[in-house]
């Protein structure tokens, strides 16, 4: 291209200087292509979280009833899991729910289990419609969010188990031993108070060790601590 062909183009008197009222009309559009992006960023959890349920099939044995539903990594993967699925609320009796850190299966007989408890919470058939889906979702969000503090690396997942007579939902923790009462303890008060439960002098969390629940199951299992 020739300069005065090029100067042609450059010319300027013929370029246009955008105008303050320009300016805006840009920052403007700016500001929405800012807002697009970030519908589109996904917000990362400091851990990979799996869905768990457990059939109700007596035809079948325990492991083959367990079923790994999908994985939340996500902060939008987590809700767009949770829209999806049944509540809580509405499986059958005897089936249950289980959310994990990834590569923990929801099992006492699991290395990372093992050696854990986990604190109980009952809720009577007549909370089922009115709680059991609020809390189960509140500690799923205390979970992902990790609400422990310090001691969120100890807790491994927790469950939720809907029985004829009462639901249960259980706060899973690695560690069982006397050397990690504080932090037992700890989280047991986080879950009593995000659960609402610090507010209600009647309901009662229970710490079970997996060893004495493998024993004595349910009701008649030794509480090592309780709150």
């Amino acid at each position: 291209m020739s300069n005065n062909l090029l100067n042609k183009f450059l010319n300027p008197s013929e370029i246009k200087i955008p105008t303050l009222s320009h300016r805006n009309k840009y920052n403007e559009i700016e500001n929405r292509a800012d807002n697009i992006i970030d519908i589109h960023i996904k917000h990362p959890l400091n851990n990979t979280w799996v869905l768990w349920y457990y059939e109700n099939d007596r035809r079948n044995d325990w492991t083959k009833n367990l079923k790994e539903i999908t994985s939340v990594s996500t902060v939008e993967d987590f809700w767009s899991v949770y829209n999806h699925v049944k509540c809580a609320s509405e499986l059958k009796h005897g089936c249950d729910y289980s959310f994990f850190k990834k590569d923990i299966r929801p099992m006492w007989e699991d290395d990372a289990n093992k050696n854990g408890g986990r604190w109980l919470v009952s809720l009577e058939k007549r909370q089922r419609e009115s709680d059991l889906d609020n809390c189960w979702l509140e500690i799923m969000l205390c979970l992902i969010g990790e609400s422990f503090g310090d001691y969120s690396d100890e807790v491994n997942g927790a469950t939720v188990n809907v029985r004829q007579k009462a639901d249960k939902i259980g706060l899973w923790t690695a560690d069982g031993s006397k050397a990690k009462g504080e932090s037992i303890m700890a989280i047991g008060r986080k879950m009593k108070e995000r659960l609402g439960l610090d507010r209600s002098k009647n309901t009662a969390i229970h710490y079970q060790l997996h060893k004495d629940t493998q024993v004595k199951a349910g009701s008649l299992a030794k509480n090592t601590y309780s709150l």
